[in-house]
C-alpha cells in the first residue's frame, strides 16, 4: 500500500511534501499527491521526481488533508472508506469530533494547526488527537509537521489558543515589519536599505531567543540606561503596543473558537 497519500497540493501541502521527502520520511514512490488542478499536478511533478499525482483520492496508509476546510470532513471520510487508518487534518477550525463523525470507527484523526513559515522549513505546529489515535499516531503526525519545523503536543481546546497565536502570529510579525520599514523611510533612509536591516533585525532577534535568552533579557541586554533603545522602548509601550499584541492574540483565538 501506498505510505502517504497527501490531499491538496496548495502551497502548505506542497511545503509538508518538500520537507518529508527532503527528510528521507518517504521514498518519493510511496507518496501521492492528490490534486484536481492539472497545472499544479504537473508543476509539482516537475518538482519532486518520483512521486505520483492523481485527480483521485487513493488507499495509503496515512494521510494529509490539505484541503479548504468545508471540504475536510468529506475528503476525510472517502479517505477512510478507502482503508486510509490514519488522518491528519492541517484545517483551521476543524474540529475532531467533526472528521470522526464522518470516518469509520477506529480511524485514527489528528488535527493540527501549522503556520505559513513552515514553507521555508522554520514552521510552528500544534497537534491533538482524537479518540483512536495512539500514541504511534501521533508520533507519526509529529513526524511529518516536525520536518518542516517545531512540533508540540496539545489539547483540542488548546488548538483554538495555538491559532491564535502561532497561526496567526506570522501575520503580526509581518506587520511590525512593515512599520518598522515604513519607520527607517520616515527618518531618511532608503527603503532597500531600511528593508534589508529590518529584515535581519527579526531574523538575529529570533535567533538569540531560540537559542534560549528569556525575551524580556534579550530586551534588557540591549536597553541602556538613558539610552537610545529606552527611549524608543518607553515610546512603544505609550503606545500601548504590548496591550495590541495581546488583544490581537485573544481576537484572533476569539474568532478561531466561533469557527469551530
Amino acid at each position: 500500500m501506498t505510505q502517504l497519500v497527501v490531499v491538496g497540493g496548495g502551497k502548505m501541502g506542497e511545503a509538508l511534501l518538500g520537507g518529508l521527502l527532503a527528510s528521507g520520511w518517504a521514498p518519493p514512490d510511496e507518496v501521492v499527491v492528490v490534486e484536481l488542478d492539472a497545472a499544479r499536478r504537473a508543476a509539482l511533478l516537475e518538482r519532486f521526481p518520483g512521486i505520483r499525482c492523481s485527480a483521485e483520492l487513493v488507499a495509503a496508509d496515512g494521510a494529509i488533508v490539505a484541503v479548504k476546510p468545508q471540504g475536510v470532513a468529506e475528503v476525510s471520510g472517502a479517505l477512510g472508506r478507502l482503508g486510509v487508518r490514519r488522518i491528519l487534518s492541517i484545517a483551521a477550525g476543524v474540529r475532531l469530533a467533526t472528521l470522526e463523525a464522518a470516518v469509520p470507527d477506529g480511524t485514527a484523526v489528528v488535527r493540527a494547526m501549522p503556520n505559513t513559515p513552515a514553507l521555508v522549513g522554520m514552521g510552528a505546529a500544534a497537534i491533538a488527537g482524537g479518540a483512536a489515535a495512539t500514541d504511534d499516531d501521533l508520533v507519526w503526525a509529529e513526524q511529518i509537521l516536525g520536518a518542516v519545523g517545531t512540533v508540540v503536543r496539545v489539547s483540542e481546546e488548546q488548538i483554538d489558543m495555538v491559532t491564535g497565536l502561532s497561526g496567526s502570529g506570522p501575520a503580526y510579525v509581518f506587520l511590525i515589519a512593515e512599520a518598522l520599514i515604513d519607520a527607517g523611510v520616515l527618518v531618511g533612509l532608503p527603503r532597500d536599505v531600511a528593508s534589508a536591516l529590518t529584515i535581519q533585525t527579526l531574523r538575529g532577534s529570533a535567533e538569540l531567543l531560540a537559542q534560549g535568552t528569556p525575551p524580556a533579557e534579550a530586551r534588557a541586554n540591549v536597553t541602556s540606561p538613558g539610552g537610545t533603545t529606552a527611549a524608543g522602548v518607553r515610546a512603544l509601550e505609550a503606545g500601548g503596543v504590548r496591550a495590541s499584541l495581546i488583544d490581537a492574540v485573544v481576537a484572533a483565538v476569539t474568532r478561531a473558537k466561533e469557527m469551530g
